[in-house]
């Protein structure tokens, strides 16, 4: 058997090993060592003399002295202490009370407050979890569709991995080379456009069919407008003022990514002072799960580099190069293969495993077809949203499920999903066909 069998087999038997559930950073880099060991063999060589032992622990060496990399943990900690800060409540309600005149307001706020948490955080998970107890009860209660309300939240919780600060993208541009800067400046306006659609396809259901989404009662929508700024001034202004004192200074190069995130760390712990939310217990758990999900990230490129290096070295990367040159795509066909590809393994895996392990095969393919990595970059983020919205293991809907109502049952969950996965793939066609969405701003601040 030729060492480009054996790389196949290897890619094939990591497959198969993961869909049994064992943990993917271990299993990449059990397997690496495993198939680096024969890759590297020479004959009368001891044990550990074997060259797949320091190319582990080069790969460890040079993940933890990775300056992009240290940005993760430091915008983790930020969004962790912002969620345990009790701003949930306070926003949604100050949005709420500033948006009761437009149609659907309470799932336009909800979608809103999505977006604006969703993007301090980034954390998938945490943003569905936190509005589906804070928003969908409340939805319900004033007689929103399920259906509808259910796909807000699912939706609107998924943002946070595109729009910056996203720590998709420090991902993807550590795995690319690509600079994160321009990624944050490029993912910007798509991102908007994303959110935009979602707003004015309920803002479009409400007024077709106002019974879907009711009007706020009296008691509610009379609130004066002293008190509407009040809320506004005390809820959504500091969250708002946080973010953009992140991204601004990144995106006008005051301030690098890691720098940056050092601040936001900072300021939500005085926001969550100001708040009087902050108690020695949240901050145990927010460095906690820092360092749980820190660590995670971290195996999962030692485990990546480790394992993709020997299939490299196996001949692996270049059968399949070879392979897809083989069948004469034009770039549009190459880019539909590569996103539908990305697509479907959304389904078992999360993104942190698709950017680490399976976008680097294609990588090394989009000079031959003239794919800027910027824009390949993009657009892989906005297809990673439907990993979470796509069933049958949309995570979303099952975050949500974890905390809704009995009645509520995962299928209308799953059908209330289902409009907002086609706008995803409406915008993935509009930044393909408008690349001005993603390069205007990037070129304006940066230049070519």
């Amino acid at each position: 058997m030729s060492d480009p069998i054996i790389a196949l087999a290897m890619l094939g038997l990591f497959i198969f090993v993961i869909l049994l559930g064992f943990p993917i950073a271990f299993t990449l880099m059990g397997m690496g060592v495993a198939f680096g060991y024969y890759a590297y063999y020479q004959p009368g060589q001891e044990f550990f003399d074997n060259r797949i032992f320091y190319l582990l622990t080069q790969n460890t060496w040079s993940v933890m002295s990775n300056d992009v990399l240290v940005a993760v943990p430091l915008f983790l900690f930020m969004g962790y202490v912002v969620e345990r800060a009790n701003i949930l409540d306070r926003l949604f309600l100050s949005l709420q009370v500033a948006l009761r005149h437009v149609p659907g307001a309470m799932a336009v706020a909800t979608l809103l407050t999505c977006a604006m948490f969703a993007t301090a955080t980034g954390i998938v998970g945490a943003v569905v979890t936190l509005m589906g107890l804070l928003a969908f009860p409340a939805m319900l209660k004033a007689g929103y569709d399920e259906k509808l309300s259910a796909g807000v939240i699912c939706a609107g919780g998924t943002l946070g991995i595109l729009i910056p600060p996203s720590i998709m993208l420090i991902v993807y541009s550590a795995t690319s080379s690509v600079s994160v800067v321009r990624l944050y400046a490029a993912a910007l306006l798509p991102g908007m456009l994303l959110a935009g659609l979602y707003v004015a396809y309920v803002i479009v259901r409400a007024v077709l069919n106002p019974k879907l989404a009711p009007r706020l009662p009296p008691e509610q929508s009379n609130v004066p407008w002293g008190k509407t700024f009040l809320l506004l001034a005390q809820a959504f202004v500091p969250l708002a003022v946080l973010i953009m004192a992140v991204l601004g200074s990144i995106l006008f190069g005051l301030a690098t990514p890691t720098e940056a995130a050092a601040v936001g760390a900072l300021g939500a712990m005085v926001l969550a002072v100001a708040y009087r939310a902050l108690s020695w217990a949240r901050l145990q758990e927010a460095v906690y799960l820092t360092a749980r999900t820190s660590a995670m990230v971290c195996f999962l490129f030692v485990g990546s580099w480790t394992f993709s290096s020997v299939f490299s070295y196996l001949g692996g990367e270049g059968i399949i190069k070879e392979f897809v040159l083989g069948l004469d795509l034009n770039p549009v066909a190459f880019l539909i293969m590569a996103q539908v590809i990305i697509f479907l393994l959304g389904w078992p895996l999360a993104w942190s495993e698709i950017i680490i392990i399976f976008v680097p095969i294609f990588l090394p393919l989009l000079p031959h077809f003239h794919i800027d990595p910027m824009m390949f970059g993009i657009l892989v983020a906005l297809n990673l949203q439907t990993s979470f919205l796509t069933p049958p293991m949309a995570m979303s809907a099952y975050y949500l499920k974890g905390i809704a109502p009995p009645q509520v049952q995962l299928w209308t969950i799953f059908k209330g999903c289902f409009p907002f996965l086609g706008m995803v793939f409406v915008t993935m066609i509009v930044v393909y066909l408008v690349p001005g969405i993603m390069f205007w701003l990037p070129d304006l601040i940066y230049g070519r």
